[in-house]
């Protein structure tokens, strides 16, 4: 009868361990991605991949992997951006997305409708996935990528994020340009003394 107390109150506490680890590890991911993401910058990529995505080799790609599907992890990767002026995030998809039909690919419409709230209002570019892949294949040349792969089995559903100031965007970037280009423009107008 002792040994068969021992032997349950054992067994609950070895079965309560692995719950509390079990549920620990789902949360995990999001801590490591606030770790993750506050080691980039500018010119650097995030990618919220689906299940099939390719294990990257190249030296500044980092891998790790949410028990969460694509929605909820470009949800929360974009409220993690948001809390930075450092970066924004300029977003992209596949463009084969639009045209993979539901009967093809069960819950792809359910996910069309999910993705676009995920993104909380931020404009997509879409480009052919091969396109998408040789730019994060550049980039990974000179900056680093954070690949962050889901359970999500549907395809052409990876959302790729590169990074851009967050306090500085394109326009102010151009109107620096012409500034600058005037400015140069004057100097060899200038008549010489």
């Amino acid at each position: 009868m002792i040994v068969c107390q021992w032997l349950l109150t054992f067994l609950l506490a070895f079965l309560s361990l692995g719950c509390g680890n079990y549920f620990h590890s789902n949360e995990a991911w999001k801590s490591a991605i606030v770790n993750q993401t506050s080691k980039l910058g500018y010119r650097n990529w995030i990618v919220i991949s689906e299940a099939s995505f390719p294990a990257q080799s190249r030296q500044g790609v980092r891998q790790m992997t949410a028990s969460a599907e694509i929605p909820e992890v470009v949800d929360y990767v974009m409220n993690t951006l948001e809390q930075t002026q450092a970066v924004s995030p300029k977003v992209y998809l596949t463009r084969e997305l639009r045209s993979v039909e539901n009967d093809f690919a069960p819950g792809i419409d359910e996910y069309r409708q999910k993705i676009e709230g995920s993104l909380h209002g931020h404009e997509v570019t879409e480009l052919e996935q091969q396109s998408l892949m040789t730019l994060l294949e550049d980039a990974s040349r000179s900056y680093n990528v954070l690949v962050i792969r889901t359970p999500t089995a549907l395809p052409y559903t990876t959302v790729f994020l590169e990074l851009q100031p967050g306090y500085w965007d394109a326009d102010s970037e151009q109107r620096l340009r012409d500034q600058i280009q005037r400015e140069r423009m004057q100097k060899i107008s200038l008549p010489i003394p």
